[in-house]
């Protein structure tokens, strides 16, 4: 009989760590002296199963019901365990679990596994489950968190589009840097620690985003009830009652736009006569991306129907319908979309009046308008109708002034939000590389090395 490879049963304690151990030229990177990279298909089972009779009751949790985004958090329903592990997945208490199906493992569908009806649970089949009770739970959880697993992982997908899964492969055979267990808790604690101070952060700039347009709103009704403006009407000897009530009607000519003739069609050709579409119509502007161009032989048809530098305009038509805003000078003789409406040859100050129509009185009158429509479209008749309380030039040219300082302040802090927002991912990325590095500076490096764990695994 030809001499081989011994069984593993026969592989003494040492001989086992041995065959787990990275050797040392496959190592992805350095790590501390104590701590020893092992195969995660060497130190964890993989997909164990469960025994309990299938009377008990037991958890359930469907993919709906774990959370994205790194959370670990998870809800369940209770059914009894032979319903519960037949045909899916089985877990417990202790495990870790994490989405192998795309798009669910890119976005972090994963689970720290506590507090199952009697500890055991059943679920999606679209899981991978770890268990090793001898390495630190959190620990592991954070580990298939990282940046280079979910990278790594994503790259070995197969199987058609929606459906794609990760290598079992990869899993068996993804490099784990493995401390000693105190220095595996050191870690959790440095890392949640880290992390609430940057969840606070995350919070708190949330909030100045999402307070933005309720911020907005108040300032434009103060600028609107002249309220802005108070002092100012003061130091001028002009008073309240001397705004003039109107409608839009009476301040400027309401004309709506036009829709290119059937059988013919636009272009992306930066050439003719730009066509401005419900969706270049936003923020107040003339949004450029999406551009599309009238070719000369069809701007002869809606040649009539164009906007001027300074006309305001609202949308009338669609999901985007109440958008206001000015033309700027770089669209002065643009065509209009059938969707929106111009308010041209006006009587008051165009951003005055751009502003009005963005402010929440008017929009939820517009809103009001739309419901009673038999289209839901807001009618070239009602907006004429909107009525309007007009203050003296020089006071619309003071709202205005004062409108652009606070809403510039504003924008910069929202800008500044944004940015706290989009950063706050990407250093949780770099503590999470840097944790299992041994770069958070809370390894021991007196503390036993790692390989006597990884021994008493095996």
């Amino acid at each position: 009989m030809a001499r081989g490879k011994k069984a593993a049963s026969a592989l003494s304690p040492e001989e086992k760590l041995q065959q787990a151990l990275v050797p040392t030229e496959e190592q992805p990177y350095p790590i501390p002296e104590n701590w020893c990279w092992v195969k995660l298909g060497k130190l964890y089972k993989i997909n164990p199963k469960v025994t309990a009779d299938d009377t008990v009751l037991a958890s359930f949790v469907p993919m709906e019901r774990i959370e994205a985004g790194m959370t670990g958090r998870f809800t369940f329903e209770i059914r009894p365990w032979g319903k519960a592990r037949k045909n899916h997945t089985q877990f417990a208490d202790g495990d870790v679990a994490f989405a192998k199906i795309s798009p669910c493992f890119e976005n972090q569908k994963s689970m720290v596994i506590q507090g199952l009806t009697n500890g055991i649970g059943g679920g999606t089949t679209e899981l991978i489950i770890l268990r090793q009770p001898l390495m630190n739970q959190k620990y592991t959880f954070l580990l298939v968190s990282t940046e280079d697993f979910i990278s790594r992982g994503s790259a070995t997908y197969s199987g058609t589009v929606g459906q794609q899964r990760i290598s079992m492969d990869f899993v068996k055979g993804y490099y784990v840097p493995v401390p000693p267990l105190a220095e595996q808790q050191r870690i959790v604690d440095r890392i949640e620690s880290l992390f609430a101070k940057l969840d606070e952060a995350k919070e708190k700039a949330q909030a100045v985003v999402d307070g933005f347009e309720l911020r907005k709103s108040a300032i434009l009704h103060k600028a609107f009830s002249g309220e802005l403006t108070e002092r100012w009407r003061k130091e001028h000897g002009v008073e309240l009652k001397g705004w003039q009530e109107t409608n839009i009607d009476s301040i400027s000519d309401v004309k709506g736009g036009k829709r290119v003739p059937k059988g013919m069609s636009l272009t992306t050709d930066d050439t003719g006569h730009p066509y401005l579409k419900a969706g270049n119509l936003k923020l107040g502007t003339v949004l450029d991306e999406g551009i599309m161009f009238v070719p000369d032989d069809v701007w002869q048809y809606i040649k009539n129907y164009t906007v001027n530098a300074g006309d305001v305009y609202i949308t009338n038509v669609g999901a985007c319908i109440g958008d206001c805003g000015i033309i700027p000078d770089k669209y002065d003789g643009a065509n209009l979309t059938e969707n929106a409406v111009k308010m041209t040859n006006l009587k008051c100050n165009s951003q005055f009046l751009a502003w009005y129509l963005s402010s929440n009185g008017v929009q939820q009158r517009i809103k009001n308008l739309i419901a009673s429509a038999t289209l839901g479209k807001l009618s070239i008749t009602n907006i004429k109708t909107i009525p309007i309380s007009l203050p003296t030039s020089e006071e619309q040219r003071e709202i205005v002034f004062i409108l652009d300082k606070l809403f510039r302040k504003e924008q910069q802090a929202q800008s500044a939000a944004k940015a706290v927002l989009s950063q706050i991912d990407t250093m949780k990325k770099a503590i999470l590389a840097r944790a299992f590095c041994g770069g958070l500076g809370t390894n021991d490096p007196a503390e036993e090395w790692a390989g006597a764990l990884v021994k008493a695994v095996l």
